[in-house]
């Protein structure tokens, strides 16, 4: 978990200098070394300092992954992606419960994580840099070369390129009008303003309410008296479901707050029945609803946060959630156990009050919903506070749902 912290506090920074493209190359690289050391040098203390080095990696990932996926899909499919990978997450869960059945030891076990890992590594050298990454840096030549990938790369850099080449061409003037010798202003600047800071902290509360709510669950799933194999495999496999999120025709705000509202009932629903003594499997099936519930929100809130930002300042901000995301599953380690092994009463009040305070916060939220990413605060205005019907309220926006529809 402090490495998890560490990443969310270096992730956004190096990929906006960088690239995330490198930064997620580098860490799948070393991700996967670090699988290995365990398994060959079982030292309490190299130990504990690769899996810090793990997390890093691991939020690294996490925060590079989701924004290259959202940011090369079109805007009327970008929950697919933010669908697909907790999917995948979930379906890993899975194959970890009977995996970590049959290794006899734990060293067997890190083995059998890295090994397909290193396999795999070729294959991330076909993913390719962020597009608006690249034309904010100005470089031009390989998106040039990506543009001549295939037809669908060409068309979605082509739609890039079109809706931002005014953007492009006011900043370059801004720049030329610029007193020689006179300070570039810093990207810290769009953090300041009240828009962008609003919705900081809206995100950042939603993420960290989540974080207790999930990681709550998810720490505790041996204590609703089933098999702790068992309860990890159905962890999982309750987890799955999210893949058909992007069916329901839906914007933005109204899915978090249908997902917000129906965790916090759950839990509380689970939490009422546990005090009767009815059945186990019950009460962490209901449990599980929310844990399933509460994931909608936390991919739905992922993607959120990617187009609530401007671009210049996105991964910071991006960062700063998941920042906080990791400080709610901090706090979740310093909840007291219950004697009697189920999960303590002030615990579940916790998981289920959370996410209905940000089910009404997700009000003061815009609609992003088939919007185009913002580039700069002044795009952020754009964003209706509803679903907007194609065409909009003046020519940037009326250009870009033209295209999209």
């Amino acid at each position: 978990m402090v490495g998890l912290l560490l990443g969310s506090l270096i992730g956004g920074e190096i990929s906006d200098r960088y690239g995330k493209r490198p930064v997620l190359l580098v860490c799948v690289c070393v991700q996967s070394l670090c699988g290995l050391v365990p398994a060959l040098l079982p030292q309490p203390l190299l130990f504990l300092a690769v899996r810090c080095l793990t997390g890093v990696c691991c939020c690294c990932i996490n925060v590079c992954s989701f924004s290259l996926a959202v940011e090369w899909t079109p805007p009327a499919a970008r929950l697919w992606p933010p669908a697909f990978l907790p999917f995948c997450f979930s379906v890993g869960t899975m194959v970890g419960a009977p995996l970590a059945w049959l290794s006899p030891t734990w060293t067997h076990l890190h083995l059998s994580l890295a090994l397909p890992q290193i396999v795999c590594l070729p294959l991330y050298l076909s993913i390719p840099e962020s597009p608006q990454w690249l034309l904010l840096k100005r470089k031009t030549d390989v998106l040039d070369r990506y543009r001549g990938n295939s037809p669908a790369d060409k068309q979605c850099l082509d739609l890039l390129l079109d809706s931002s080449r005014s953007d492009l061409q006011k900043s370059t003037e801004a720049q030329k009008e610029e007193p020689p010798g006179g300070p570039a202003p810093s990207d810290i600047i769009h953090l300041r303003h009240p828009t962008v800071l609003r919705r900081l902290f809206i995100m950042s509360y939603l993420s960290s309410a989540s974080a207790l709510t999930y990681f709550g669950i998810c720490m505790n799933i041996g204590s609703f008296g089933i098999g702790v194999y068992s309860a990890q495999f159905f962890s999982g496999l309750s987890e799955a479901p999210c893949l058909l999120v992007p069916l329901v025709r839906l914007g933005r705000r109204p899915i978090s707050m249908v997902a917000l509202f129906l965790s916090s009932a759950a839990c509380f629903l689970s939490l009422l029945l546990s005090r009767y003594d009815v059945e186990p499997v019950l009460v962490m099936s209901l449990a599980l609803l929310g844990k399933l519930c509460i994931l909608a929100a936390i991919f739905i809130s992922t993607l959120y946060s990617i187009e609530l930002f401007p671009t210049v300042v996105r991964q910071r901000c991006v960062s700063l959630v998941n920042l906080c995301f990791r400080l709610g599953c901090l706090v979740n380690t310093l909840v007291p156990p219950n004697p009697n092994g189920a999960i303590s009463l002030a615990a579940m009040v916790v998981y289920s009050s959370g996410p209905i305070v940000g089910c009404g916060l997700c009000m003061l939220l815009p609609e992003t919903s088939g919007v185009p990413l913002p580039d700069s605060v002044e795009d952020c205005y754009l964003q209706p506070r509803a679903c907007a019907p194609p065409g909009g309220h003046n020519g940037k926006q009326t250009y870009d749902m033209t295209l999209l529809s």
